[in-house]
């Protein structure tokens, strides 16, 4: 912003002195040649655009000048680009050394008549405000050309610097973490599969295991049943014995 107030700061002054001096210098006067008739100095009134173009319409271009600067001052506020800054600069100071003509010159405000004094061959006679708009017009033709923004950036430039972002290191960790999640998801599902294996063993096992538990009450009723028959050898000698008895009595 500061840029673009001094451009246009200087702008504004030499066009506003240089009329000073042609209006006291050469106001009624012949005009003066220089460099052998390639440059003439001649002290003209204009009633149109720059160059002397659309003459007869004063007001109108007094409203569009008016706007300029107020799109100008506008577009200033988010001005970060130094060259946009000199290009912007060069049309408010034209723009603005232009309309002051239109406002306090004769014949009348709104429809004052702006100075012109600079000569070429084969071209219209014009100011410095109208040299500033040409050449403020002319660089933002080449800054729109080469994609610089407002802002400062290129067109273009913020795809690449968005990729560029993210660090190197970092992107190949970031594509393993879905692997390792994913070999994490396997191995726990190989752990889960083995606990279900091993959980579908364990009442085979343990089955197993009562069986041989099973076989030990067998193996007690065996050796319950041998002392069983020890008891019924006992009962038979004991039934033996009784009997014996009574052929004793006898």
């Amino acid at each position: 912003m500061g840029t673009l107030v001094a451009v246009a700061l200087v702008a504004l002054t030499l066009d506003a002195v240089s009329k000073i001096i042609v209006v006291a210098a050469l106001s009624d006067r012949e005009p003066i040649r220089l460099l052998g008739g390639l440059l003439t100095l001649r002290e003209t009134r204009n009633s149109g655009a720059a160059f002397s173009i659309g003459t007869g319409y004063t007001i109108i271009f007094t409203l569009i000048a008016c706007a300029v600067v107020a799109a100008i001052l506008r577009t200033a506020r988010n001005l970060r680009s130094l060259p946009w800054a000199v290009c912007l600069g060069l049309l408010l100071g034209g723009a603005v050394g232009n309309l002051v003509d239109r406002l306090l010159r004769a014949p009348a405000p709104l429809k004052g008549h702006v100075v012109d004094w600079i000569e070429l061959p084969y071209w219209p006679v014009f100011n410095l405000a109208d040299s500033a708009i040409v050449c403020g017009g002319a660089l933002a033709v080449v800054l729109a050309a080469r994609g610089l923004q407002l802002d400062g950036t290129r067109v273009g430039d913020a795809e690449p610097a968005d990729s560029s972002e993210p660090a190197e290191p970092d992107e190949p960790a970031q594509a393993a973490e879905p692997g390792g999640s994913r070999a994490g998801a396997d191995g726990a599902g190989d752990a889960g599969a083995s606990g279900r294996e091993g959980a579908a063993d364990g009442p085979q096992e343990r089955s197993a295991g009562r069986g041989p538990a099973g076989a030990v009450p067998a193996s007690a009723g065996e050796a319950g049943g041998g002392d069983g028959d020890f008891e019924a050898h006992g009962d038979v000698d004991g039934g033996s014995g009784a009997a014996e008895a009574p052929e004793g009595r006898s």
